[in-house]
């Protein structure tokens, strides 16, 4: 079979990055088996302070954006957004080809808002500044409460960790959930959270000796072809079916129903992905009463059919 091409990734690098987000796609991408080449270059080839105490090199400049198959601007400190994009900013954007695919990460969002980029699409940043980008950027859909958002060829993603997500979001529609699944267990990271999940969860510290859902959790992903129940869930973890749905909603930011619905889904896009069973066969396998229900499902959360989301990854295989 022959081997999928190398994508190239570029990361941007503006002042005042902040170090964690920026070596994300290099951490994500980089473990994905040698399918990205991820390089790093600033708006004019210099070193650039970030928000910590250090300065970092790049070893690219701008030149290098007009190779990239994939553009990521990384996170800045609030600090640093501009009010209006500096003209070696706005250069270095201009040399992106058409075709190519770009990634802001947090606050990266603004940059490219300020470029016009994003009018008239869908796009999250991080909760904190996202009232400040609706009011600057009123011709940009803003989705405060989501992960990340993919709109095509522009994807959006919130603060810090949600930078993992969305390059694993990348990894998964590039080349299916066994590798991105994989990327995961190396990365130490969790496989899929998916892009509608809420951004922030407002989670009290517990009481000393409060039982949690996570075991309970664990218990239903092994038995997603159930017909599980909140009261199933509830007697599992020994709780009122009341304090149940309080907790979960505390611990995961979604209702029990909500979440078993999102990891079904996911299991169906593996099994669409890695294996040849019919759809009908494979809804029963996740829990689904019917391929049609599936099928609902699955175009809710990505809005297409299984018929076309295998073929997808049939030919990405075969690619």
């Amino acid at each position: 079979m022959q081997r999928a091409r190398v994508e190239r990734v570029v990361v941007l690098a503006l002042e005042g990055v902040y170090p964690f987000e920026l070596g994300i796609p290099a951490r994500i991408l980089g473990a994905a088996d040698g399918r990205y080449e991820v390089l790093t270059c600033s708006v004019d080839g210099q070193p650039v302070r970030t928000n910590a105490d250090f300065t970092i090199g790049v070893a690219h400049g701008p030149e290098i954006l007009a190779t990239a198959d994939t553009v990521v601007i990384a996170a800045i400190e609030p600090a640093h957004i501009p009010r209006e994009l500096p003209d070696e900013i706005a250069a270095a954007l201009a040399l992106i080809r058409p075709e190519a695919r770009v990634v802001s990460i947090c606050t990266g969002a603004f940059v490219l808002a300020e470029a016009g980029l994003l009018d008239g699409r869908r796009a999250t940043t991080h909760w904190q500044v996202a009232d400040y980008f609706s009011r600057k950027f009123p011709q940009v859909d803003v989705d405060p409460d989501v992960l990340f958002v993919d709109d095509g060829r522009m994807l959006t993603s919130a603060g810090a960790a949600s930078g993992v997500d969305v390059c694993l979001h990348l990894v998964r529609k590039d080349h299916g959930s066994e590798l991105a699944n994989r990327v995961a267990r190396r990365c130490v990271v969790p496989p899929f959270r998916d892009g509608g999940q809420a951004q922030y969860i407002e989670q009290p510290v517990p009481d000393q000796g409060a039982a949690g859902t996570a075991a309970t959790r664990a218990w239903a992903l092994e038995r997603l072809g159930e017909p599980l129940t909140l009261a199933d869930l509830a007697a599992h973890a020994r709780m009122s079916r009341r304090t149940f749905a309080r907790r979960f909603n505390e611990e995961v930011g979604l209702s029990p129903g909500r979440w078993l619905i999102q990891q079904r889904v996911a299991r169906a896009r593996h099994l669409l992905e890695a294996s040849d069973l019919p759809v009908d066969h494979i809804a029963g396998e996740v829990g689904f009463a019917t391929g049609a229900s599936l099928r609902q499902h699955l175009h809710a959360a990505i809005g297409v059919s299984p018929q076309a989301y295998r073929r997808t990854f049939q030919e990405s295989r075969r690619g």
